[in-house]
C-alpha cells in the first residue's frame, strides 16, 4: 500500500496547526482533533507535504480585505494550507478517479485545510503525483504554477518580461518558464533574492528597495506583478506600446484601481483571475518531472514548526517556496 495508513475508528484523530482570530504566526497552535471523513466526491488525503503560500499569510493576517472573505471579524477556515501532496486514504461516494494508495497532488485553495495530517479535498482539485517528484515538490506546483503558466502565458520569443516577486514561488517558476518561450526576463525582489533570481536564468535583477522599476525607462512587453502596490500610471509608464501587465495580490486599493484602469486600455492593464484545478497546473508539473523546469524549495518545517514556516515566508525570506512535512517523514 506505498506506506499508506488508513484511518480506523480507534485512531480517527489527527494533528493540526489551527487558529481561531486574525494575527501574527504566534495564533497558530498544533491540537489534536477528529480526522475529517470525505463526503460525496470528496477524497480523505494523508498529507505527507504542503506548501506555504502567499494566500496563507494573508489568510492568516487577515489582509488584505479580501482574506476575510467568509469571516470578516474571525477565520471561515481554522487551518491553513491549500497545496497538498500525499496518499489517498479513503474515498466518498461517487469518486472514481482515485483509490486508496494512490499518490496525489492538487491546490485546496477554497477548502484549505492542508496543516494537518489528513485532509479532505474535492476529487476535481487533485490529479495523480508524476513518479519522477517527490512529494515535497510535488506541494510545491499546484498554485504557483496556475498563476506563473497564466501570468505570462502567450509570450513570443524576444519579447522583454518583468517579474516582480520573482523570487518567491510562482516568481521563480515564472522566470524559468518565460526563459523558455525564449524571452528577456527581468526579476525584481529584495536583495537576497537577487543571486537566486540570476541562477534561474533572469537576464537581469533589480533590488525593489533600491530601484523602481516604473522609473528607470525601461519598457516591457509584459510584467506579471505578484506584490503590486503602485498606481497604475507607473505601470503604464513601464509597458512597450503593446505591452500587457497583470497582478496578482497586492492591496485592495492597487487591484481596484488597476481593475479600473483595464476598462480604458483595452486590457492592457489587468488583475489576473487564475483558473484552478489540475488542468491548469498539470503541464508545468510535466515540466518539473521531465527536469524542464526546476522546483525551487527553499525549507521544509514539521507541523510543529508551522508558525516559523509562516513567519519565514511572511518576512520576504523564502527563496521559491517553503513546504511542511506534518510527519516528517
Amino acid at each position: 500500500m506505498n506506506g499508506l495508513r488508513a484511518l480506523r475508528p480507534e485512531e480517527a484523530q489527527m494533528r493540526a496547526a489551527v487558529y481561531e482570530r486574525y494575527g501574527t504566526p504566534e495564533v497558530l497552535r498544533v491540537v489534536d482533533l477528529p480526522a475529517p471523513r470525505p463526503g460525496p466526491g470528496e477524497v480523505l488525503v494523508e498529507v505527507v507535504a504542503t506548501s506555504v503560500n502567499l494566500s496563507d499569510w494573508e489568510g492568516l493576517t487577515g489582509s488584505p480585505l479580501y482574506a476575510r472573505l467568509g469571516g470578516i471579524r474571525t477565520p471561515r477556515r481554522r487551518i491553513l494550507g491549500s497545496d497538498i501532496a500525499g496518499r489517498v486514504s479513503s474515498v466518498g461516494v461517487g469518486v472514481t478517479r482515485f483509490r486508496p494508495g494512490h499518490e496525489v497532488y492538487g491546490d485546496n485553495l477554497d477548502h484549505m485545510g492542508g496543516f494537518a495530517e489528513y485532509v479532505v479535498v474535492p476529487e476535481a482539485s487533485l490529479a495523480l503525483k508524476p513518479p519522477a517528484l517527490s512529494f515535497t515538490e510535488a506541494s510545491a506546483i499546484p498554485q504557483s504554477a496556475a498563476i506563473a503558466d497564466q501570468g505570462i502565458a502567450g509570450l513570443e520569443p524576444g519579447d522583454r518580461v518583468l517579474v516582480n516577486g520573482g523570487g518567491g514561488g510562482s516568481g521563480s517558476l515564472a522566470i524559468q518558464l518565460a526563459k523558455r518561450a525564449g524571452a528577456h526576463v527581468t526579476g525584481v525582489d529584495n536583495d537576497r533574492k537577487l543571486a537566486f533570481m540570476k541562477s534561474l536564468g533572469a537576464d537581469e535583477v533589480l533590488d525593489h528597495r533600491r530601484v523602481d522599476f516604473t522609473r528607470t525607462g525601461q519598457r516591457y512587453d509584459r510584467i506579471l506583478d505578484l506584490v503590486a502596490e503602485r498606481k497604475p500610471s507607473d505601470y503604464r509608464r513601464a509597458l512597450s506600446p503593446d505591452g500587457r501587465y497583470a497582478c496578482v495580490g497586492g492591496s485592495v486599493a492597487t487591484m481596484l484601481r488597476v481593475a479600473l484602469a483595464g476598462l480604458y486600455t483595452a486590457g492592457r492593464l489587468e488583475v489576473l483571475v487564475v483558473r484552478e484545478g489540475p488542468a491548469h497546473f498539470e503541464n508545468v508539473a510535466a515540466l518539473c518531472a521531465d527536469g524542464e523546469v526546476a522546483v525551487q524549495v527553499d525549507r521544509e518545517f514539521p507541523l510543529e514548526a508551522v508558525p516559523e514556516a509562516l513567519a519565514y515566508l511572511g518576512d520576504g525570506l523564502a527563496l521559491g517556496k517553503v513546504v511542511v512535512r506534518p510527519r516528517g517523514d
